[in-house]
């Protein structure tokens, strides 16, 4: 009898290599890469031993092993694991939703009461002076750790106290000013670093936690260099360098639906 091979393997085949696909892009370049494309290849060895050649005595010392590397593959990945499920979590991942949201808007596309030009003169202010500055506006995510690390502060989002919080002799200038809805919910915030390995080397300790709270939460971040006096953004673990205050107006208009 020959193989049956209809539109159902299919879907299954694509979908599982999609969701390889999207490991692999969460796992590269955080050190951890090397790893999955070593699981990856164990598990094909696994599933031609088992399924394929059907040799009893390897395949019942494989599958002791699938069953013990379980545990630790969840101990090795527990950080992309976190990672994973938060961005399935997130809405804005998926276009359906936001096609329907938009269709049941009252306002029109890209309106927001978010005072977004408070923080574009802000950051365009300190640009211009070199001030070192980052900023963090969440969405979706629950920030609440992130945010209780710093001062609490629970004041209007306002051009210059922004600048007042960066000033170089403010103390808590070296830390992250974190955006709650429309309200600065504290000043001073730790973030995580990214271990992103493809990051480039000149990019500073913002930049990496620019990155690094982009990769664990749905939030976005701002960077003013203190260096280059450059204004970057950090979306999704992504970031856009060296972007004008227009440019910056712009994907926060696109960005930010409240």
């Amino acid at each position: 009898m020959g193989l049956e091979f209809g539109i159902k393997d299919i879907i299954d085949i694509l979908l599982v290599t999609i969701l390889l696909y999207e490991g692999y892009k969460l796992m590269k370049g955080t050190g951890t890469g090397n790893i999955f494309i070593g699981i990856i290849a164990f598990i094909i060895f696994w599933f031609l031993i088992t399924y394929v050649f059907k040799m009893r005595l390897m395949g019942t010392i494989l599958n002791s092993l699938i069953s013990v590397g379980a545990i630790a593959l969840i101990v090795i990945f527990q950080g992309e694991i976190r990672r994973f499920f938060s961005r399935i979590g997130s809405h804005r991942n998926w276009k359906i939703f936001k096609s329907f949201q938009k269709f049941f808007r009252n306002k029109k596309e890209g309106t927001t009461n978010f005072p977004i030009m408070k923080i574009v003169l802000a950051c365009r202010n300190m640009a211009r002076a070199k001030t070192g500055a980052l900023i963090v506006i969440a969405r979706n995510a629950n920030l609440a750790g992130y945010i209780e690390s710093g001062d609490i502060i629970n004041a209007d989002i306002n051009t210059r106290l922004l600048e007042n919080i960066f000033f170089k002799n403010s103390p808590l200038h070296d830390g992250a000013v974190m955006i709650l809805n429309d309200k600065i919910a504290s000043a001073g915030a730790i973030l995580p670093v990214s271990r992103n390995q493809s990051i480039p080397r000149h990019l500073g300790l913002r930049h990496r936690a620019a990155i690094g709270i982009t990769e664990k939460t749905d939030a976005i971040a701002i960077v003013v260099s203190e260096e280059t006096g450059t204004i970057s953004i950090a979306i999704d673990g992504k970031i856009n360098l060296n972007i004008t205050a227009e440019q910056l107006q712009q994907i926060l208009a696109q960005e930010i639906q409240f």
